[in-house]
């Protein structure tokens, strides 16, 4: 693959978005034309190309330390490739992130395994089953997060969502449920009940893997 340096000026990804339009370029050269140039030993294309592979590994949701981790990226791009990806996400007009199952949620809250907090995210969806919106409702001390079901639904009802799914992390290391999880569950799913809103899962992730209560038969 060719160095920008040596790709002829009307080829390169900046000048072809002018005379071509953004909608004409690739995914390589899109991300090239945010980060604008390489570093020394790596040209711009060769940490396009890794990018490239991280969204796709990621669905177009990769963190900031995923991106840091690349060789070529610094704190600069890191913040340049989160902060385009976060306004897509603000102003596009649709969600194209479909739930179905678990190993549709993990890679959006991998994150959260390293955690020594607890966090607890509700995600909303729409009728499709498309992700509308993931909020942090609560955030408590190691294995105790207090969820009351007004601060979980508020901002579902807001989002006229279908659906919701939650996920929390437990700092332990265990994602093996606790009396207190299924008594939060039970409690949120009675408030859903009420409101009109499908529960379709809740996920608790830890470093050593994962809990479905729906496929545990909790929910």
């Amino acid at each position: 693959m060719k160095s920008i340096k040596e790709i002829r000026d009307t080829d390169r990804p900046r000048e072809k978005i002018a005379r071509l339009g953004v909608e004409n370029l690739s995914d390589n050269e899109l991300i090239a034309a945010i980060i604008g140039r390489g570093v020394t030993g790596r040209d711009v294309n060769a940490i396009s190309a890794d990018i490239e592979k991280l969204l796709k590994e990621k669905r177009g949701r990769p963190s900031y330390n995923e991106f840091l981790a690349i060789n070529g990226i610094g704190t600069t791009k890191a913040s340049q490739m989160v902060a385009a990806f976060e306004l897509a996400r603000r102003y596009s007009g649709k969600s194209s992130y479909k739930i179905e199952k678990p190993g549709d949620v993990l890679p959006l809250v991998d994150h959260l395994r390293s955690k020594k907090q607890e966090y607890f995210i509700c995600m909303t969806l729409n009728g499709a089953g498309e992700l509308i919106e993931q909020r942090i409702v609560t955030v408590g001390l190691l294995n105790h997060s207090p969820v009351h079901p007004r601060e979980v639904f508020a901002d579902a009802i807001t989002d006229r969502a279908a659906s919701v799914l939650f996920v929390h992390n437990h700092p332990s290391g265990s994602p093996e449920p606790s009396a207190q999880d299924i008594d939060i569950t039970k409690r949120l799913c009675e408030a859903a009940e009420i409101l009109g809103i499908s529960i379709l899962d809740h996920i608790i992730t830890a470093k050593r893997g994962y809990v479905s209560f729906k496929e545990r038969g909790l929910i």
